[in-house]
């Protein structure tokens, strides 16, 4: 009786344990050391802000019904999100707050100015011209790195634009964007910033990348010699871990 009880204790353990497994795959093993600490991470984080340009622009739904009768929107939409794409670039001054050109007729601008929030989502995009290697997880979307800004749009005086040259930063990245430039006879529009107020990274699976909050020390406190000398997988020069 006492070895039938024993074998059946280790197949249970076992499919517990085959049970427990996949979990880790979105959250960090407690055990390991051996996976990028969070300042590093927000290296990474840093650079893929730097390298992309197009991000999703999330925003909530206002609960204001006057504001809802200003366009064709579906009734009880309040407290809904809603994420879009957008145009993006790193022109500001403090490089961890990305700018933006503001459209006044785009919906995550109207909720922005109604009081929303905004989480600028990210993910990282490999070389198209560097193939993978034999890991076949290497290039999975699930093991890149993803990450969310949370914070708000700060509108940018002209004076503190030109000073600084962010227009023309942002049209080097979007050359199409100056038909929506601030003035022009199609949409209003204003320049804007995301001010960083959180920072949420998934650098892969958790046997290989951090998973968590990146606090915001960390997240403005990496310097641009740091952006520009991170490697991310795909890139040339890149070390794995």
């Amino acid at each position: 009786m006492l070895p039938l009880l024993a074998s059946l204790l280790l197949v249970l353990s076992a499919v517990a344990a085959a049970a427990r497994a996949p979990q880790r795959i979105l959250s960090n093993y407690p055990h390991l050391n051996d996976i990028p600490t969070v300042h590093e991470s927000a290296v990474q984080a840093r650079r893929i802000l730097n390298l992309s340009s197009i991000a999703t622009l999330s925003t909530v739904f206002p609960d204001n019904q006057h504001l809802a009768s200003l366009e064709t929107r579906p009734a009880n939409l309040g407290g809904a999100p809603i994420g879009l794409i957008d145009y993006y670039a790193s022109c500001d001054p403090t490089p961890y707050e990305p700018t933006i050109l503001a459209i006044g007729i785009a919906t995550s601008f109207k909720n922005a100015r109604a009081g929303s929030n905004v989480t600028l989502s990210l993910r990282y995009h490999p070389p198209v011209d560097h193939l993978p290697g034999k890991d076949i997880y290497e290039y999975s979307p699930a093991n890149l790195p993803r990450f969310s800004l949370v914070g708000h749009i700060e509108p940018i005086p002209t004076s503190e634009v030109r000073k600084h040259g962010m227009d023309r930063c942002f049209f080097r990245r979007h050359p199409e964007s100056t038909a929506w430039r601030p003035g022009n006879a199609i949409h209003e529009s204003w320049w804007a910033r995301l001010v960083v107020e959180q920072v949420y990274w998934i650098g892969g699976f958790g046997d290989r990348a951090y998973i968590g909050w990146i606090p915001i020390t960390e997240w403005r406190g990496v310097t641009q010699e740091e952006v520009e000398n991170a490697r991310l997988v795909g890139e040339n020069e890149y070390k794995k871990r």
